[in-house]
């Protein structure tokens, strides 16, 4: 078992002695047997509980056939559309389909459908009809109630009523998962698992109790941008797994019911599943097309804890992993660098210890163990809660401890670091460490943006954080005789980002000497706080009305401000500046971002690269002197 792949094919099924598995898990990404990827992760998890599965990745959709490979499985079918919602990993932002999918072998697009987890769906139900279906991953739990589809432009029923699945499993899974095969295995009907944490599931009658409550109904959101941010508003209240609520929701002659999420993994629990005898590596089929690419970021990481307090309102982690930090022990991290040193393909590099946060090592705070994470009110982003828990401590005894194993050459910290929570922490000596031991030349920050509202909105710190803690990254480097960067990442068009408001970014980005290569934007996912605010045009939880950059041409002009250097982007620049009301900006001075209109066509042909902000001498007409 320690040096085999889950069962992907009927021969490893004889290999095994297997007639018939217990469940079939139909994954859209490409199997690749790691931690990182949420399909090994339950398949492992269900396999040390003694359960035989196997996995069918990224099947031909256009009929049943492919579904029936491995056979009829004996408890359920379970479903996911991979790591990432099916949509987004087709899609830009600007609705553009995408030329690669990491998730694919060779990192070739086109391996899924739009919409996977519907269509998977319904192709097992079309090959077994009797099956028990298990939806779950990130585009399901995402989707769970009534909510805004952006490819769509509509607001879309339950995920969980368009696939006709029998269960919904919201979250991480590794406990609803396991409740649901014990109970299947025990002969128990769908109806009897109702009690599960961390489902969803449909009935014909509304269970409703005080221990319930009832949002606006599927129809009601769709006809109402009120009705929708108030049933979003009610739904982000009750995803607490202490105080959190069965919340219902009616969609035409039916009701969704969500069950109060799961409880946190204990450390041991957490350590039990990172430790389960995965590969660590893509399934040898897809050697001959060069693997996944998705591997190579996280092959040779170790994640640490999962769950954020980091308030993003944009990022659906805190919906999906939950506000409070499970985390792993010391031993268990160091046990997993030890096995890393010995693969072969390993040259002494850790490439990340972290989590969706990287210095959130522990709850914001003992409180949030025993009663949950406060109602309504974050622990640090646009405010830091005067109760949080800052200490660096664990998490930099930690990195010592990894860069100490024989065999590690160097440890680098890559996830996302909370530059605000380092400052509310006091800590330069924290800074001092990273510097010296765990950045290589850069690291990656998150601002977002420069001006405080939007900042507020985005649920970040403002931008005189970020400036201070570039002060103690430079004076750090100073220290240590190193020269490294801080790259910043910027977003266009979130919601209540006006065009004023990206000009005053590019005037930032213009007087630090910033020139970004990449630009964000932001991207309406399901789920999230921002884009409830972005279908609205109001903050769900506090009522207020929030400007949004819908039209395409308002999303191109603050995306181009971002990069104004870019000859390219001279039109819409100067449009954008236009419609701001700021010309001073477009000139000679080195104020300005883009030059003078009437050289404009050298601009465009390429002979210049950058504008020119020198002043420029007269013309004189006459003799040369």
């Amino acid at each position: 078992m320690a040096n085999r792949f889950l069962v992907t094919s009927r021969e490893d099924m004889k290999s095994r002695g297997w007639d018939q598995l217990d469940f079939v898990y139909i994954n859209g990404d490409a199997y690749v047997d790691h931690p990182g990827f949420a399909a090994a992760v339950i398949g492992r998890v269900l396999e040390s509980r003694g359960y035989r599965v196997g996995i069918i990745s990224q099947p031909d959709w256009h009929s049943a056939e492919p579904f029936k490979v491995l056979g009829k499985p004996r408890l359920a079918a379970l479903i996911t559309a991979g790591n990432l919602d099916s949509m987004l990993n087709e899609k830009t932002a600007a609705k553009k389909f995408r030329s690669r999918d990491n998730y694919s072998p060779g990192g070739e697009p086109g391996h899924r459908p739009e919409r996977a987890t519907i269509v998977y769906a319904n192709r097992m139900r079309e090959a077994y009809k009797d099956v028990p279906i298990v939806i779950g991953g990130i585009e399901a739990s995402l989707r769970r109630f009534a909510h805004y589809d952006y490819w769509s432009d509509t607001v879309r029923h339950s995920i969980l009523l368009d696939s006709k699945a029998d269960i919904l499993s919201y979250g991480m899974g590794e406990h609803s998962v396991v409740e649901i095969a014990d109970a299947l295995a025990e002969g128990k009907t769908v109806p009897e698992m109702y009690n599960i944490r961390g489902i969803c599931y449909t009935a014909s009658h509304a269970p409703i109790s005080e221990h319930t409550v009832l949002c606006p109904s599927y129809e009601e959101v769709k006809a109402d941008k009120n009705a929708f941010s108030k049933a979003f508003k009610m739904q982000y209240e009750e995803q607490d797994p202490y105080y959190g609520k069965t919340v219902i929701q009616p969609s035409e002659n039916r009701f969704v019911v969500q069950t109060p999420p799961a409880l946190p993994l204990t450390t041991a629990e957490m350590d039990a599943v990172y430790e389960l005898p995965f590969q660590r590596r893509w399934h040898p089929d897809y050697d001959q097309a060069g693997g996944v690419p998705a591997l190579q970021e996280v092959q040779f990481s170790l994640t640490s804890q999962r769950g954020c307090f980091g308030n993003c309102h944009f990022c659906a982690i805190a919906s999906h992993q939950g506000r409070i930090i499970q985390h792993r022990s010391h031993e268990s991290l160091l046990r997993e660098a030890e096995k890393m040193t010995k693969l072969p393909e390993f040259k002494g590099y850790i490439h990340d210890v972290g989590g969706p946060t990287a210095n959130f090592r522990h709850p914001a705070c003992a409180k949030q163990q025993k009663v949950g994470a406060c109602r309504n009110t974050h622990c640090i982003g646009s405010a830091t809660c005067r109760n949080l828990d800052t200490s660096h401590e664990d998490y930099m005894r930690l990195l010592k401890e990894i860069r100490s194993v024989p065999g590690v050459k160097k440890v680098f910290v890559r996830s996302g670091l909370r530059y605000d929570y380092v400052l509310a922490d006091h800590n330069k000596k924290f800074v001092e460490d990273l510097c010296r031991y765990h950045v290589s030349g850069q690291l990656k920050v998150a601002p977002e943006h420069v001006v405080k509202h939007v900042t507020d909105l985005m649920g970040k710190a403002d931008i005189q954080a970020f400036l201070k803690f570039k002060d103690w990254f430079d004076e750090a480097n100073r220290k240590i005789g190193k020269k490294q960067y801080l790259v910043p990442y910027f977003m266009s068009s979130h919601p209540g980002c006006t065009l004023q408001d990206a000009v005053a970014l590019a005037e930032f980005l213009r007087d630090m000497h910033m020139h970004p290569e990449q630009v964000q934007d932001f991207i309406p996912t399901p789920g999230s706080l921002s884009t409830a605010m972005y279908y609205t045009g109001r903050n769900p939880l506090t009522g207020q009305s929030v400007y949004v950059a819908r039209r395409h041409e308002d999303k191109e002009m603050q995306r181009a401000l971002m990069q104004y250097y870019n000859p390219a982007n001279y039109d819409i620049v100067y449009k954008a500046l236009c419609l701001a009301g700021r010309r001073d900006l477009i000139g000679y001075s080195t104020k300005c971002l883009i030059p003078l209109r009437r050289r404009q066509s050298a601009f465009q042909r390429g002979k210049t690269a950058l504008p020119d902000h020198r002043p420029r001498r007269p013309v004189t007409k006459g003799k040369k002197r």
